[in-house]
């Protein structure tokens, strides 16, 4: 039986939050991981210049025939992901990554997204709040150079973009968006800036923080789309491939920062 190979795409190591995801669910699943560092960040670029990019690493992944590819980036899912889709579907379905602004706001607590500096106060992101935002009070932040801080494992930088942003968060929001897929590998420390009661007294406070990301929802959507299901106890036979501008690669070395980065490790001895 063939096994379960899902591939992902995104500008740098965002990705890796999904995969992650996804090795946790399917520990035999096969994973690509294609990205193009060279050209990020995609936020502040063209939409032709991001179709362009993700159409690359995409067709790199292609090329290793995966069951479904995940578009693991907001900004290449809103600039890229109607191209991604025209030139592979049906035979491969395209599964697009979006900040969860419903299930953030389906409480009717304050809501702060977290996003880069050209998501935030954007058309696209505008919609999401009007279409799904449930009337909740709803502050849009963004996170000058935390992007680029994650990728590279700046973790000076990291501090500094996570406490100015968090001085922009208003005091009592009950959920926080993070609007980029790079943010999920620091969710912590967003967490404990954000709320540092919580983090001096996480089982006394009444209010906790939800944390919205996309990592676990996006996998399991491709599960789904393949028609498999989530089996965390199936043996850790899944190979990982590792893209980078289209070319066979370790790791990037800023990737093993993370806890997300050193489990997909473990399955690195498969690339190419």
């Amino acid at each position: 039986m063939k096994p379960l190979k899902i591939a992902f795409v995104d500008s740098g190591i965002g990705l890796l939050a999904a995969a992650a995801a996804m090795r946790r669910a399917r520990p035999d699943a096969d994973l690509v991981l294609s990205s193009a560092p060279d050209s990020m960040p995609w936020g502040p670029r063209s939409a032709e210049y991001i179709a362009e990019h993700a159409l690359a690493c995409a067709r790199a992944a292609a090329a290793h025939g995966p069951d479904a590819l995940v578009v693991a980036c907001n900004t290449a899912s809103v600039h890229a992901l109607t191209a991604l889709r025209a030139e592979l579907e049906p035979e491969i379905p395209v599964i697009g990554t979006v900040p969860a602004v419903k299930p953030a706001a389906a409480a009717g607590a304050p809501v702060a997204i977290w996003a880069t500096p050209a998501t935030t106060g954007s058309p696209y992101q505008r919609r999401l709040i009007a279409d799904f935002g449930n009337g909740a009070d709803i502050t849009e932040v963004p996170c000058h150079g935390l992007a680029d801080a994650v990728e590279s494992a700046d973790e000076a930088a990291i501090d500094a973009a996570v406490t100015a942003a968090a001085a922009l968060t208003p005091d009592g929001v009950g959920a926080l968006v993070l609007g980029c897929t790079h943010y999920e590998l620091v969710g912590e420390r967003i967490r404990a800036a954000v709320r540092p009661d919580l983090a001096r007294h996480p089982a006394g406070d009444e209010t906790p923080l939800a944390f919205h990301g996309s990592a676990g929802p996006v996998a399991a959507q491709a599960l789904r789309r393949v028609g498999a299901a989530p089996d965390p106890t199936a043996e850790p036979t899944g190979s990982l491939t590792v893209l980078l501008g289209g070319r066979p690669s370790p790791l990037p070395p800023a990737a093993s920062t993370y806890a997300e980065g050193r489990l997909l490790a473990g399955a690195e001895a498969v690339r190419g």
